[in-house]
């Protein structure tokens, strides 16, 4: 079994182990977690076979955004990572869909209950939870779904620090404890209705919104206002082996490392340095999974630096201006093969290389989850819109757009609010914005006395260290909150190291020359084992160019305030204490490429529709034929016509049409379906489900 026991971060629950079968073989899982996440556990990571070609299917999203994870328990198929597990459940492959079976007695149709509210907020996510609370806080009757287990949305994934503001966004808490927070706030509200488990089907035009609540049952909500937080949904790439077993998203690999505790790979590579594929790495790191390398097919990562930084630290290769060429193997990646690209993103020929891995995460950006938003602006609700469901940027921006349309909403209401939306808003552009490009910044270090050293050099929004401060000696110029922190000075710092402890990006170290300015102490912060490292321990010093030598740990200790951070202190030369960044246990183990022969493939057999397995040749050619309607490519391919309703291939295909010089604007968008999720006929119907196990 794969499971996660010890983390640096997470704390590891006591989980009920419970049998179940899979293909009519026994399986040990444990209770509450989901089908896929117990047969990850298992090392069972092809979950079914695609009728069309027999090509094996496996987990993608993990967010219920698609049917790549389905398979079929007690006759009936379901997706595996929506699934909870139950004991003795028997499960079985998915080779195209079951047997319909057969109708012994007249289907008793009831009608659906019909339920009034005040605000109904889609999504307790980030942005569903801030703006929840801020209407429960005034007296609204809300109705809040999700369509998970717990509160939290993507917090429950996040174990690193958060950035943004500490007053309005629990900057330097990490996402895991500010879902904790939002979640105790919402449920302590009497006036807020929570469903968990919960999944929004459809907007419908009389002013009603059909949930499938747990248990299968069916419910009409007619809300007066309606909170659309629905979150993101990760975006693909076309290229060879793109729906091998093993390349999936990297919220999917979140989802399975960091909230159902499963090692869900030994050998990581990624694609994307934007702050999702950055994040994912480290979080690699604390489950003590392997990352082979990162590409990024700009010259730069878009993510934030000190992310990009943390990484590169740890040793893990960081490839800018480089592409996936393709995902190799049989049944499930056992490769990824790279290579350079120039200034056009076309491959340099012979600059390719290949890496042994076992998963590839793709983190290439989010697409918003709009379509209930749209909907109900065609359908003319009082509808409103936030987090990444109206503009992707980080979680911390999420929680306060959340608040700003949770203050619209008051203010349509007739409540008087005190806030200015004008100014939240400005603040909130400031959150939303792309990081900019890092400053070169050169440090003055004053061999005397005891002082931080920031090693952030990009102007980003967070102040954790200007709040942190007890002796209010930590400022950024002007007091704005995307300006560089540093160190005033007027006073003498105390070493309390909370600045080091609560810097969301590991960027801050204490230099001590009060005893010795030829060997000072230096105090780093380190949160990637589980045990406390001790005194006379050796550990790794490394600044942002290389790693510096082997040194004993002078000092060990963990704030009370910041629990999961150790705080590790070192003497070192003095020259080398200026080039100082960071610790770690163990020196850089390189992987080399591999000199293996790959493939040559073409467009006929790179798959663009994961549902329906439809390559890109078929779509370029009829293209080519001067189809411009993507309903008449669904009539001709059946592309978008799959489970997932085009969630997926439709950008792709976005992205087809502009390569073969095809406008967007001059194609007819696709007819979306009236149902945005997938859903048994008999749910409408109100009939009662006598299938076990679901």
């Amino acid at each position: 079994m794969k499971d996660i026991t010890r983390h640096p971060i997470l704390e590891i629950p006591e989980r009920r182990r419970i049998n179940f079968k899979f293909n009519r073989k026994e399986f040990i899982g444990f209770e509450g977690m989901v089908i896929s996440s117990a047969l990850f556990l298992n090392k069972i990571k092809i979950f079914g076979h695609h009728a069309k070609d027999n090509s094996p299917q496996g987990i993608f999203c993990a967010n219920g955004q698609c049917a790549q994870c389905n398979v079929i328990v007690n006759g009936i198929p379901v997706k595996a990572c929506m699934t909870p597990l139950k004991e003795n459940m028997a499960i079985e492959r998915c080779n195209g869909l079951p047997e319909l079976p057969a109708i012994d007695n007249p289907v008793t149709v009831r009608d659906s209950e019909i339920i009034d509210t005040e605000v109904l907020v889609v999504g307790a996510g980030p942005a569903g939870l801030s703006a929840t609370k801020i209407l429960g806080e005034n007296n609204i009757k809300v109705i809040l779904i999700d369509d998970k287990a717990e509160l939290g949305g993507k917090l429950v994934l996040q174990t690193h620090k958060f950035f943004g503001s500490q007053e309005d966004v629990y900057a330097g808490k990490r996402g895991i404890d500010i879902a904790k927070i939002l979640g105790e706030s919402v449920k302590s509200l009497s006036n807020v209705q929570i469903w968990l488990n919960s999944v929004c089907l459809a907007i419908f035009s009389d002013g009603l919104v059909g949930i499938l609540k747990e248990n299968y049952k069916y419910a009409l909500i007619k809300p007066r206002y309606l909170l659309i937080a629905t979150g993101a949904r990760e975006k693909m790439l076309i290229f060879p082996g793109n729906t091998l077993p093993g390349v999936y998203g990297a919220g999917a690999f979140q989802t399975l490392v960091n909230r159902d505790l499963i090692k869900a790979a030994d050998k990581i590579f990624i694609v994307g340095g934007g702050n999702v594929g950055l994040i994912a790495g480290y979080h690699a790191i604390q489950a003590k999974i392997d990352v082979i390398g990162l590409i990024e097919a700009l010259p730069q990562c878009g993510g934030y630096k000190v992310h990009e930084d943390k990484l590169k630290r740890l040793g893990i290769p960081i490839y800018t201006s480089h592409t996936i060429v393709s995902a190799n193997g049989e049944n499930s990646v056992e490769s990824i093969t790279i290579a350079q690209i120039d200034k056009d993103f076309k491959i340099i020929s012979g600059t390719e290389k290949t890496f042994a891995c076992d998963t590839i995460l793709i983190a290439v950006g989010l697409n918003p989850v709009d379509e209930f938003y749209l909907k109900a602006k065609e359908f003319e609700f009082n509808v409103w819109v936030a987090g990444d469901a109206q503009e992707i940027a980080e979680a911390s921006a999420a929680i306060f757009t959340g608040k700003i349309e949770a203050l619209k909403i008051l203010k349509e209401i007739g409540i008087d609010i005190s806030e200015d939306l004008n100014k939240l808003e400005d603040f909130a552009e400031i959150m939303k914005a792309k990081p900019p490009i890092p400053t070169k910044t050169e440090i003055k270090f004053k061999e005397e006395g005891i002082y931080p050293v920031f090693y952030c050099n990009q102007e980003i929004p967070c102040n954790p260290c200007t709040t942190v401060c007890d002796q209010n000696q930590i400022r950024t110029i002007d007091d704005l909150i995307t300006k560089l922190p540093y160190f005033k000075g007027e006073q003498d710092c105390i070493g309390c190291g909370k600045c080091v402890a609560v810097c969301p990006g590991l960027a801050v170290v204490l230099i001590d020359y009060r005893k010795d300015k030829k060997y000072p102490l230096i105090t780093f912060p380190f949160e990637l084992i589980e045990n406390k490292l001790e005194k006379g321990q050796k550990v790794v010093v490394v600044s942002n160019e290389g790693e510096l030598g082997e040194y004993e740990i002078h000092r060990s200790r963990i704030l009370k305030e910041f629990p999961k951070t150790q705080l590790i202190t070192i003497k070192l030369p003095s020259e080398i204490a200026k080039k100082a960044v960071a610790i770690k246990h163990y020196e850089t183990r390189y992987n080399e490429s591999l000199d293996l022969y790959q493939k040559s493939f073409t467009d006929n057999e790179i798959i663009v529709c994961r549902c329906e397995r439809v390559s890109v040749g078929e779509i370029r050619r009829w293209i080519r034929t001067g189809v411009r309607d993507f309903n008449e490519l669904k009539a001709l391919t059946k592309v978008g016509m799959g489970a997932c309703g085009g969630k997926t291939c439709t950008p792709l295909i976005e992205r087809i049409f502009r390569e073969e010089g095809v406008s967007v604007v001059d194609v007819t968008p696709g007819t979306k379906r009236p149902l945005f999720i997938e859903v048994p006929m008999g749910i409408f119907a109100n009939t009662d489900n006598e299938k076990e196990g679901l």
